[in-house]
């Protein structure tokens, strides 16, 4: 019986050692066959790495192919996972050599959404890192050097707010980006041109296959893909005259801060432009910043300094600073008064220095006497002007500033732009549910009051007048060119309205605009002798917040336009001595007057061709 019982129990037994063992070998079958690359997979994880090598963003070169905008390369420290999570000593060693908070470089590993790929944590770090990093590279598995591209803006501020500036991608840019695109950490054109045209500026990342020891460290490259460079902008800017209008900006606001009673001049903005084309020349806006600054992450102190400016440096002025026109405006309401037979060109008023309906009158209560229209217009007499409003009424003003193509967006292809505001009943009924009153006509009349425009709205109306009523849209491309030369697009002038004036009335207010720029007119100290004949017109306008604007907006020549400039500067007071000495310099450089290259002939920018 106790045999029996024993051989009982010793089947049993053979019995589940039969079943654990058919268990195990299914299983090794399981993991060998059907899981084989799975595994396989996982193994490779901890010894190759998919390196994403960055594609440089294409390069921005001015209409005379001069590169302003490019990259260079730098050093960029990464973590490659290895063996698990990155150890705290890891992290904590790391951080006191890059400078950083634990917390910071912690961030950025939670936001990792592949386990084998490389963590960037800082780029664009020094030598004297690279070698802290390597003396230690035993002790810190996983962190890794990369040299990736570095966004490089050759001139620094030259023309930061027409560039804008690249960085990080940010959790909520992501989420509005196709994902199929866009990856944490990316780095993105923020504002400006590098944001506007960003798609077509990346170019495709590449990457290699390395093979990795425990400590992260590359043992051998077994296949690269080279990354393809992002497409190139040809851009309508001229580099001698952008720098020449930015050097005229800082030279005179530094003049008025030192050398006049207009210390607070801290601000301004100018655009020169083709009135044949549309095409932007320059375009200039103060204060200004580095956006080498953004390249690589910026710093707390300096993104604290820019954002604490009560000038606002990172607001484009030229295409979002709102002013009042002043009497750059009076073009309108002259307009609208000859085309409407309001006033006839001999016909004179008499200015004794203030209105005879409402006590408005002269800047310093100067009397003009008995005068004509073109006298008015190239002395900038007021209550000649609040005659005009007072004949024309605000509906008609309101009209004509609409034909202009004031209040409205000019369509330039920047981000930011603002519409300005044309004075008119239903915006004060609306805003202040008051009535409209006649002195607010006389305000408008002169380009004060409600009416608000932008440097570059003016910009376009000074053209219209320069090119005989044909508005362009602004632009600042010229052509989008792949890597290999090939012209991807081409941007041509695009019309997008007129003004219906008159040949008389055109020939009239250019002849009174002729005089504003020759002695006894209110820019004669400026372009007397000027070897290019100057039409222009200067503003001042009234600031609540301190010292009056100044404006000034011109083209040249007067014969045949091809450079039209608008200077604004906030609390420079007259436009005649604070924003007309700026314009020169620009058309100077426009023309290649007083240039190094002395034996270079004058720049002529012709109608609907881009150099």
């Amino acid at each position: 019986m106790l045999v029996r019982n024993l051989q009982n129990r010793l089947q049993i037994l053979a019995l589940l050692v039969v079943l654990v063992f058919l268990v195990l070998v299914g299983r090794v079958g399981y993991m060998q066959i059907v899981q084989g690359k799975v595994y396989t997979q996982l193994a490779d994880g901890n010894r190759l790495r998919l390196i994403p090598v960055m594609a440089p963003r294409g390069t921005f070169f001015d209409r005379n192919g001069i590169s302003m905008v490019s990259n260079r390369p730098g050093f960029t420290v990464s973590l490659v996972p290895v063996a698990g999570p990155v150890k705290e000593e890891v992290i904590s060693q790391l951080a006191a050599i890059l400078g950083m908070s634990e917390t910071e470089i912690k961030t950025k590993i939670s936001q990792q959404t592949s386990s084998f790929d490389p963590i960037r944590i800082k780029a664009d770090i020094g030598p004297e890192i690279v070698t802290k990093i390597e003396e230690r590279r035993s002790e810190m598995p996983g962190v890794v050097i990369e040299i990736q591209p570095i966004r490089h803006y050759v001139y620094n501020e030259l023309a930061a707010h027409v560039f804008g500036y690249v960085s990080e991608i940010n959790d909520d840019e992501l989420q509005k980006k196709s994902a199929t695109k866009y990856k944490p950490r990316d780095i993105i054109g923020k504002t400006g041109l590098e944001s506007v045209y960003d798609a077509v500026l990346r170019g495709v990342d590449g990457g290699g296959q390395v093979e990795v020891d425990v400590t992260g460290r590359s043992v051998q490259v077994l296949g690269r893909k080279e990354p393809t460079p992002g497409n190139n902008l040809v851009l309508t800017i001229d580099y001698r005259v952008q720098k020449a209008a930015e050097a005229a900006v800082d030279e005179q606001l530094k003049y008025l801060q030192t050398n006049s009673k207009f210390t607070r001049a801290r601000a301004a903005a100018a655009v020169a432009v083709n009135p044949q084309t549309g095409e932007i020349l320059a375009m200039v806006s103060r204060p200004t910043f580095n956006p080498n600054l953004f390249s690589t992450g910026i710093s707390y102190k300096n993104w604290q300094e820019l954002n604490e400016n009560p000038h606002h440096p990172m607001d484009n002025k030229a295409i979002s600073g709102e002013y009042s026109p002043g009497s750059t405006f009076k073009i309108v309401s002259g307009a609208a008064a000859l085309e409407m037979g309001k006033v006839t060109p001999e016909e004179k008023i008499f200015d004794s220095g203030q209105h005879w309906l409402i006590p408005k009158g002269n800047a310093e209560g100067e009397a003009l006497g008995w005068i004509n229209f073109k006298e008015a217009l190239s002395k900038s007499d007021n209550v000649y002007f609040y005659e005009m409003g007072n004949r024309l009424g605000i509906d008609n003003l309101e009209k004509y500033a609409r034909m202009f193509g004031l209040g409205q967006y000019t369509g330039i292809n920047l981000p930011g732009e603002s519409d300005g505001l044309v004075a008119n009943r239903r915006y004060k009924e609306k805003v202040y549910k008051e009535d409209w009153y006649l002195s607010e006509t006389f305000d408008a009349a002169i380009g004060q009051g409600f009416q608000l425009a932008t440097p570059l709205q003016m910009a376009v109306l000074i053209s219209e007048i320069a090119n005989g009523g044909h508005r362009y849209r602004p632009y600042l491309v010229n052509r989008i060119v792949a890597p290999n030369g090939e012209i991807v697009k081409k941007f041509v002038p695009e019309e997008t309205g007129n003004i219906t004036l008159s040949a008389s009335t055109l020939q009239l207010i250019r002849e009174a605009l002729r005089e504003v720029a020759q002695e006894g007119g209110t820019a004669g100290d400026t372009f007397t002798n000027f070897p290019i004949n100057i039409a222009g017109k200067t503003g001042t306008t009234e600031n609540f917040h301190g010292d009056d604007h100044g404006w000034f907006v011109a083209y040249g020549p007067y014969e045949d336009p091809r450079v039209a400039v608008v200077v604004i500067v906030e609390q420079g007071g007259f436009g005649s001595s604070s924003a007309a000495p700026i314009a020169k310099k620009i058309m100077e450089a426009a023309f290649n007057l007083n240039q190094p290259n002395q034996g270079e002939a004058p720049r002529v920018y012709k109608a609907h061709t881009v150099l």
